[in-house]
């Protein structure tokens, strides 16, 4: 019997692990990939806005953020595949048939990038699907390309994509950029990037690689391609919430609905991070989840409930 078992080893998860040590609770922390960090291997670029901490990319801030990790005392297990949660029991079944029981459990799952659901979007990964700009930069230097989206995502990916590459085909179904005016504007400044608004990408084209798009305007009668060698989909994310679906309460778009300390409809239950903030995910936002779902629990463990 533990006293919280935490769902994911990103920042929100290791977060709260760390205070959960702090406080002296008994603590499982439970990852399902053979590394910790969750979203920090998917940042190439500078990480700048967290307090105290510069890093260039996410795995550098992550070296930083596991040196403390390497002094805790907690339980750590990677590679743990999760067969069945109940929420109500504080109960949970692994892959492997074993069962673990604790008194809180901590939701930290966080988000991934949601996909189009096209053809050639999963037959071209690793073919042509863009997954970083900065890291992959030079596999598309001098290559015409697409981004799909309209958000923050999609017009930076489309800007770093920019500086190599000849031309830079930027495609969202809205009338308007949902990207913050400092993108936007650089986007209509930038000769290489086209525009096309009101529109959609209809399949991903290809043999081996991916060579061409086809896309769909607004105002057009039919679909038309268009010969590009790389295609990056940045439409946002989605919370990963399959293993709770239909025991914690959750908005239109499947993020966990939590109080202001983060807990779920669901007694003992709490949802750090990303996967119960559509509003600010951030890694400062992520850590600052932990620490407040910890403080809760361990006043409730010591018979202190505010």
């Amino acid at each position: 019997m533990h006293d919280v078992i935490i769902i994911g080893a990103g920042p929100a998860g290791i977060s709260a692990a760390l205070w959960c040590d702090e406080l002296g609770l008994d603590t499982l922390v439970l990852e399902k990939n053979e590394r910790v960090g969750g979203q920090l291997h998917s940042i190439h670029g500078p990480i700048a806005n967290y307090p105290g901490v510069c890093a260039t990319n996410g795995a550098e801030f992550l070296d930083k953020f596991s040196e403390h990790v390497d002094d805790a005392d907690f339980d750590l297990w990677t590679g743990v595949e999760i067969e069945s949660v109940d929420l109500r029991a504080k109960k949970i079944g692994l892959r492997s048939g074993e069962q673990l029981q604790s008194i809180s459990i901590f939701v930290a799952t966080g988000v991934r990038r949601r996909q189009l659901g096209i053809p050639g979007e999963a037959e071209f990964a690793g073919r042509g699907i863009i997954e970083s700009p900065t890291r992959d930069r030079d596999k598309f230097a001098g290559h015409d390309v697409c981004v799909i989206g309209g958000g923050d995502a999609a017009a930076e990916n489309a800007l770093l994509l920019a500086e190599v590459c000849p031309t830079v085909t930027v495609v969202h179904r809205s009338k308007n950029l949902k990207a913050r005016r400092e993108f936007a504007d650089r986007l209509k400044t930038e000769h290489s990037i086209t525009v096309f608004s009101e529109a959609v990408v209809t399949q991903i084209l290809g043999n081996d690689e991916v060579e061409a798009v086809e896309i769909r305007r607004k105002d057009a009668l039919k679909p038309f391609q268009m010969a590009v060698r790389g295609v990056a989909v940045r439409i946002g994310v989605e919370p990963n919430t399959e293993i709770i679906q239909g025991q914690v309460d959750m908005d239109q778009l499947g993020y966990v609905v939590v109080t202001s300390q983060q807990e779920t409809t669901v007694a003992n239950v709490f949802a750090i991070g990303d996967v119960s903030n559509p509003v600010a995910p951030t890694i400062s936002g992520a850590t600052g989840a932990g620490a407040t779902a910890v403080k809760v629990i361990a006043a409730r463990l010591q018979g202190r409930e505010r």
